[in-house]
Parts: C-alpha cells; structure tokens; sequence
C-alpha cells in the first residue's frame, strides 16, 4: 500500500513492523519504516506527508487484509498465507540484510518493548545464522504504545480462553 501510493516497488519499502497478533488488532507500525525515493532513503512518514491515512485508512486495510483477500478472491485467503511462511522460510534461512528487519510471531519472553511473557506476539527482528533477534530500543510513541497494549490484551485473553477449554477438557 505504501509503495503503491509513493509510486515505487515493494522492494522499494522496508522495516514496516507488524506488532502483535494475527487479527484486526494487528499493528501495523511505519515509524521505524524507510522508503526510497529518486535514489534516496527516506522515512515513510517524511515521504508521505500524510499522517491522517497513515493512522487511519493504512491500519484499517491492513488489519482487515484477510478478509479483504477472501472478499476479492471469493476464495480461502491460504495462498497469501503460504506466501507469507515462504517469506519465514526464505529470511531464516538466507537471513536480514544488513540494516533490515522483518516482523515475527515469536514468543515475548523478555522483551524490552513491555509486552507481557508468554505470548506469542510479532516482533521486529533481524536473522543472521539462522536465529533470531528482537530489533531493541526502537523510540515508541503514545499512539504505538497504544496498539501495542491493545493486541497484546486481545492475546492474553486468547491464551486465558485456550487455557480454559484445555482445563475443561
């Protein structure tokens, strides 16, 4: 969506985060995000100018882009997925180019971004050797704070809910 409406490639975008889980809670962050632009690289926010749909419309979509991709396909939304563990795959194990990060679902213990352990929560990371690590210190305004907060309450109650049935079982 951003490359779309900057009018470069995908491949032109990088370091978007996606905080959190995998439903209309999803944060998708372009803070930390660069773009370039006639040879430069930018920040998302500076080449856009345009905080109101970045904040509004951008998360929207995003968030509902699975619903959307069914609605358009009249069909499973499995291959966006199946794209998506490509995508794992390919960075585990060829890794994050340097000064490049990728956003994953990975379990919060100790992390210094305040999200509660035990969830399973996207991150920033980078990839090197086939491991992971958590992108740390990235600045968080109020409004990510927010989402953040948000998406990580939805999954504590997801995981109270799973504990619960199993407990009932």
């Amino acid at each position: 969506m951003i490359a779309l409406k900057l009018g470069v490639t995908s491949d032109d975008v990088k370091n978007v985060i996606i905080w959190g889980n995998h439903s209309s809670t999803q944060y998708p962050d372009v803070n930390h995000a660069k773009v370039k632009l006639q040879g430069k690289e930018v920040g998302v926010y500076e080449a856009l100018k345009d905080d109101s749909w970045l904040k509004g419309e951008f998360i929207t979509t995003v968030q509902q882009r699975g619903a959307a991709v069914i609605k358009a396909r009249k069909l499973s939304s499995a291959m966006s997925a199946a794209k998506a563990i490509c995508d794992h795959v390919r960075d585990i194990w060829f890794g994050t180019p340097e000064g490049e990060f990728v956003s994953m679902g990975i379990i919060s213990d100790g992390n210094s971004y305040g999200i509660p352990d035990d969830l399973l929560y996207s991150f920033p990371v980078t990839i090197k050797d086939k491991t992971w690590k958590v992108v740390e210190g990235l600045p968080i305004n109020d409004f990510s704070r927010e989402k953040m907060d948000l998406t990580a309450k939805e999954l504590a109650e997801e995981k109270e809910t799973a504990f619960e049935f199993l407990a009932s079982a």
